[in-house]
């Protein structure tokens, strides 16, 4: 009887809840309908447009102004499509958000908002959320989480990165369109979130791989003087910050050039952008998936990234991080040990030759992929790579390597996944900390599991799951990541690599501080010679 006059209790606390709390949302738009979870506890809202559908002559250009709703309420308890990838995946009208949190009644007080930006590499991706949603486990990894979370759609591929002095002409064209749909986001989360429970004054952005990526960009955006600021806290999980060119530069033209040949528009001269304009989608999506494979293990691992614009992105990391000019007070940055061996040739592992083209474990081998990732190096700065980076060596949390393929995963890391979060983070203007997984295997995305979506290892391993995931929570809550520390006093919290020099390092065990001096060194070669990689 006492268990049946719970669960009768139960039932009706959940049904009066969800008919007190806000689930229609109002806008100067249109009018949404979200819906209530009794089985998480939360409110969510799958679908909301936040621009117009980028097509015809928007194809390629900033995000605009989202369309009126005129048909009644909007259903915003359906899925939504990703942006153009993969073969025949997605749908160009696909600007469109969702968002979640805990129950929410206009009297209670506002909640911190995250965010938070998908990877893939730049040339996929997809934003909508299913149940239990992306991010749940911060969410649920204490009674004190309380948070909301956006994630919006952004283009990739050709459709959000296409380079080339031809887009920077054309006055219905932008560079980086994939980085403004974002900016459009943070813009209206600013606008409207106060009506979903959100604190537009308090919002942080959050993403891995790409998506840390596409928070470093928003981080140096208008050289950190973006006006109003959207943001104060960033989160950067192995962000995937490739080689980033001039748009015009002959590397980032090159690209442009390849899709007008692939796509049969080379022999329209200067209509060449109007007629991509005009293409089925299909004829770029195949182009674009071309290109995007053709620099795997060469000078790039992917061809799709950001550029330098001298609009959004007016310089490189390097050169916005060493002026401080960063839209953040406080940031985290974080890396894998093992995640640069992702994206090297898996060749280098082996003694025997494999793969196209061919690799193998040699040191011959090994220098040929080195210069060929490097090919603006000078003979003296690709000895001094060797130097930094010998063929037995350690860092700080590998004892020792002796193979060519460790190697050469250690110095991917650091240009492209480890030193962009070290910089980003150290460049913050109140607050820095600094992270590293090192949880076997280590790899790229091997963390995401304690994260990102419910996972039996989050209740088969406590500690980690407490000590890992809830300074997640708690630093997007409060912008520090031991004010609602989890764990007990033995184990230790996050250090503030300002004061401490020292990292938060994630074992299998437990957590640990460790100085990062090798990193610290290591990245600041790279700065130096960040011209000619260049990043």
């Amino acid at each position: 009887m006492a268990s049946t006059s719970l669960l009768l209790q139960l039932a009706i606390f959940f049904t009066s809840l969800a008919a007190t709390q806000k689930l229609i949302a109002s806008l100067d738009y249109g009018t949404f309908q979200g819906a209530y979870s009794q089985r998480y506890n939360i409110t969510y809202y799958q679908k909301i447009p936040f621009a117009a559908p980028p097509v015809g002559e928007n194809r390629f250009r900033a995000p605009q102004p989202p369309l009126p709703i005129k048909n009644g309420t909007y259903n915003s308890t359906q899925p939504f499509d990703m942006c153009p990838q993969r073969t025949v995946n997605g749908s160009e009208d696909c600007l469109y958000l969702a968002l979640y949190s805990r129950p929410w009644v206009p009297m209670q007080p506002l909640r911190p908002v995250v965010v938070v930006f998908y990877g893939g590499a730049f040339i996929q991706g997809s934003a909508s959320i299913t149940l239990p949603p992306a991010a749940y486990p911060i969410l649920n990894v204490s009674s004190s989480s309380n948070i909301l979370f956006i994630y919006p759609n952004y283009r990739v591929n050709a459709f959000g990165f296409l380079p080339g002095s031809q887009i920077a002409a054309d006055p219905t064209s932008d560079l980086n369109p994939g980085l403004l749909d974002q900016a459009a986001a943070l813009k209206w989360a600013s606008q409207y979130v106060e009506e979903f429970g959100g604190d537009p004054r308090d919002v942080s952005i959050w993403g891995q791989s790409a998506g840390g990526g596409s928070v470093v960009a928003q981080v140096i955006a208008n050289s950190g003087r973006t006006s109003p600021a959207l943001f104060s806290r960033a989160l950067a999980s192995s962000p995937f910050w490739p080689k980033t060119y001039k748009y015009d530069a002959p590397e980032a033209q090159a690209v442009y050039n390849k899709l007008v040949n692939l796509t049969g528009c080379n022999d329209k001269g200067e209509d060449s952008l109007k007629c991509l304009n005009g293409l089925d989608v299909q004829r770029i999506r195949e182009a674009s998936l071309q290109i995007s494979g053709s620099g795997t293990y060469g000078a790039s691992s992917y061809t799709w990234a950001p550029v330098v614009d001298g609009v959004f992105l007016r310089e490189t990391l390097t050169e916005a991080t060493r002026k401080g000019e960063v839209n953040i007070e406080t940031g985290w940055g974080i890396y894998n040990t093992h995640e640069g061996e992702n994206f090297i040739p898996p060749g280098l592992a082996n003694a025997s030759n494999t793969g196209s083209p061919p690799f193998n474990s040699s040191i011959a081998s090994f220098n040929t992929w080195l210069q060929g990732f490097l090919p603006g190096f000078s003979d003296r700065n690709i000895d001094r790579v060797k130097l930094m980076y010998p063929e037995s060596g350690s860092t700080e949390e590998i004892a020792s390597y002796n193979t060519s393929y460790v190697r050469a995963g250690l110095i991917y890391r650091d240009i492209v996944l480890a030193c962009p979060a070290y910089w980003m983070t150290r460049a913050a203007h109140k607050k820095s900390y600094v992270g590293e997984y090192t949880i076997s295997p280590a790899k790229h995305a091997s963390d995401t599991e304690w994260w990102n979506q419910v996972n039996p290892i989050q209740k088969s391993q406590p500690l980690i799951y407490s000590g890992f995931t809830g300074a997640f929570a708690s630093f997007l809550q409060t912008g520090d990541p031991n004010a609602n520390k989890l764990t007990n006093e033995s184990e230790p919290g996050v250090p503030e690599n300002w004061a401490t020099g020292e990292e938060f390092v994630i074992k299998s065990d437990g957590f640990e501080n460790a100085k990062v001096e090798m990193l610290d060194k290591r990245c600041g070669f790279w700065r130096e010679v960040a011209a000619d990689v260049p990043i």
